[in-house]
């Protein structure tokens, strides 16, 4: 069993190569060529120069957005007459972040204070034709107050008690605040790859001061200039960095997307973006009013995502060795169509399958022996070799006495082997047959041969 494992251990340090056989067949041969190349054409196109296969990539990217927004506009309504609206009205919230709001046409209910008012006849939950309908601390559901128990006839909806009056009118069909589309919307961003320690801005690093005040962005000519016009919903940052090419290569590329977009916005409830606010005050009793406020307008989303890549071994090797992958998957369909499907391909296997039978166990045995006890057998040949030249010799100087009974072997006498055989010499067979088996007797060359009397 030692000996078992020991050969074991020692055959892992022999190399095996494969055999190879060269089949002559024009069309094997040019499907396999083929797709080696079409190997090599996808390794270099595809997966080094297209995809950059050779790097190693960062999608972690760490970002931080400052917004700002800049225009003015004039509106005229019947609540508060004339207004100036600046970025600090129409903008919310006011500091700028990745997410903001530019107002562009609302809807105003002026001087709502607390106290007892009828609900109004948009809100379902509200409607009653008696006073059973309208349950008491009841809260209107998606309405303006709580119900006090009553069912006013003259409006057909609850009494409640919230700020009042509650919410009424019409959105204007043009939006008050027209001049919005003038507005710019300045974005300011700055990004960061930590696995690659690199980091950037999308403004131009420059000293000029009105820069930025006068220019307007433009993909070719102004691409450091985050200032857009216009009511767009959602801005992509786009940041695809080589970093093995210069810096001034990484450049931010914009998206502009509506978020709400359908295919027919003028019929869709979804579509557009609306929300409330008030603003609160004081009369001169320091009774509690506020001013309520539904704007319809703009949200903007920022959305910055990125990806940088740089130079390394690893995927660099990691590819190849696919691509070598795929050249083995060549030899295997071309040895499936060259083994199965042609013509010959009983031929083709003969030639490079080579089988081996089972040996004999016999012979296994023998050929054992032989190898561990050859000097052995060779000995023991040359032995046999003498012994039967030895019996070949004719005897001589042999004399011997009739001997009446025939089937008894002649046996030498001790005292003629001491007396004339002082030394060992060469012994000789003789060969006596009867009638029933043939015995032989080995005796030696002396010149008289002495036999006992019969009993």
């Amino acid at each position: 069993m030692a000996q078992s494992w020991g050969n074991f251990f020692f055959s892992l340090l022999d190399y095996k190569t494969e055999k190879f056989v060269i089949a002559k067949n024009k069309k094997v041969g040019v499907l396999f060529r083929l797709f080696q190349l079409g190997v090599i054409g996808y390794l270099i196109g595809w997966v080094f120069i297209w995809k950059k296969g050779y790097q190693e990539t960062e999608e972690a990217i760490q970002s931080s957005v400052v917004t700002k927004v800049k225009g003015i506009d004039f509106t005229n309504s019947s609540q508060f007459g004339l207004q100036l609206w600046g970025a600090e009205d129409y903008v919310i919230p006011p500091q700028g972040d990745r997410v903001f709001f530019i107002v562009t046409n609302y809807l105003v209910t002026p001087n709502q204070r607390l106290g007892f008012c009828p609900e109004s006849p948009k809100v379902p939950d509200g409607f009653c034709t008696n006073d059973n309908e309208c349950v008491e601390g009841q809260t209107v559901i998606a309405g303006h107050g709580v119900k006090t128990g009553r069912c006013l006839n003259n409006t057909g909806t609850c009494e409640i008690h919230g700020w009042c009056p509650v919410e009424h009118g019409h959105t204007p069909s043009e939006p008050m605040l027209a001049k919005a589309e003038n507005f710019t919307v300045y974005v300011k961003n700055f990004i960061k790859f930590p696995k690659f320690a690199f980091s950037k801005s999308n403004v131009l690093p420059t000293t000029n001061s009105t820069y930025l005040k006068t220019c307007r962005y433009d993909k070719e000519h102004h691409p450091y200039c985050p200032i857009f016009l216009g009511g767009s919903i959602a801005v992509g940052i786009e940041w695809n960095c080589d970093l093995d090419k210069d810096e001034s290569k990484c450049n931010p590329e914009y998206s502009f997307t509506r978020l709400d977009s359908s295919e027919n916005p003028q019929h869709s409830v979804t579509s557009g973006y609306n929300f409330r606010f008030a603003q609160y005050y004081n009369d001169a009793a320091g009774q509690t009013y506020r001013n309520l406020f539904k704007v319809y307008g703009i949200r903007f989303d920022i959305l910055v995502n990125g990806e940088a890549g740089k130079f390394s071994i690893i995927p660099t090797v990691i590819n190849i060795g696919s691509g070598l992958a795929l050249m083995g998957a060549a030899v295997f369909v071309c040895d499936m169509i060259l083994l199965y499907m042609m013509s010959k391909s009983s031929i083709y296997r003969e030639t490079k399958f080579e089988a081996i039978t089972k040996k004999q166990p016999g012979k296994h045995r023998e050929r054992k022996h032989v190898r561990h006890h050859g000097h052995h057998r060779q000995d023991g040949r040359h032995k046999r070799e003498e012994k039967q030249a030895i019996e070949m010799q004719p005897l001589t100087s042999v004399s011997s006495q009739p001997n009446n009974n025939p089937e008894k072997p002649i046996q030498p006498t001790g005292s003629a082997l001491k007396t004339h055989s002082p030394e060992r010499k060469p012994q000789g067979t003789v060969t006596f047959r009867t009638q029933h088996a043939t015995e032989k007797q080995t005796i030696s060359p002396v010149s008289t041969l002495r036999t006992p009397r019969n009993q």
